[in-house]
């Protein structure tokens, strides 16, 4: 297991791992309540959105998937990344994602449409993690270039 999440409202739990798998538990019981199947390489990075409807994961395979959390249903591929995805998250208002990779790029989506809105270039060496700012205003990031960077959302 590679990543892991908490819903907004602490009944489910996502995973990611090293069997490109995503699978979602009950928190409670831990039981798995579904696997979600189509990454084809490691599964690095899993988020719930703040509203619990929607799961997105990042991959080797260099692609960001949203998910219907209640279904298991993949909505979207998001493509452009040349290199594995290290780290995901959702906007507070669950409108962008944000990806981080190894390509040194950070990149920022709709998350309605997949549409990719910008790729945020600086880092000299891969991107390790990503996050929103809790306003939603700002974008950070890490590296393994020893840097952490701020970006406008």
């Amino acid at each position: 297991v590679t990543s892991v999440a908490f819903s907004q409202d602490g009944t489910q739990i996502v995973s990611g791992s090293y069997d490109n798998s995503v699978r979602v538990w009950d928190a409670a019981s831990g039981q798995e309540l579904q696997a979600l199947q189509g990454h084809t390489g490691d599964v690095t990075s899993v988020a719930f959105s703040q509203d619990g409807t929607q799961i997105v994961s990042g991959s080797f395979d260099r692609s960001v998937r949203v998910w219907d959390a209640a279904s298991g249903k993949k909505l979207r591929a998001l493509k452009g990344h040349t290199a594995h995805v290290s780290s995901v998250a959702f906007s507070q208002d669950g409108t962008q994602i944000v990806s981080g990779s190894n390509d040194k790029s950070v990149r920022v989506w709709d998350a309605a449409s997949g549409k990719k809105l910008r790729a945020l270039k600086g880092h000299t060496d891969c991107v390790s993690s990503v996050a929103f700012s809790h306003d939603g205003t700002q974008i950070v990031s890490g590296s393994f270039d020893q840097s952490v960077r701020v970006w406008d959302a």
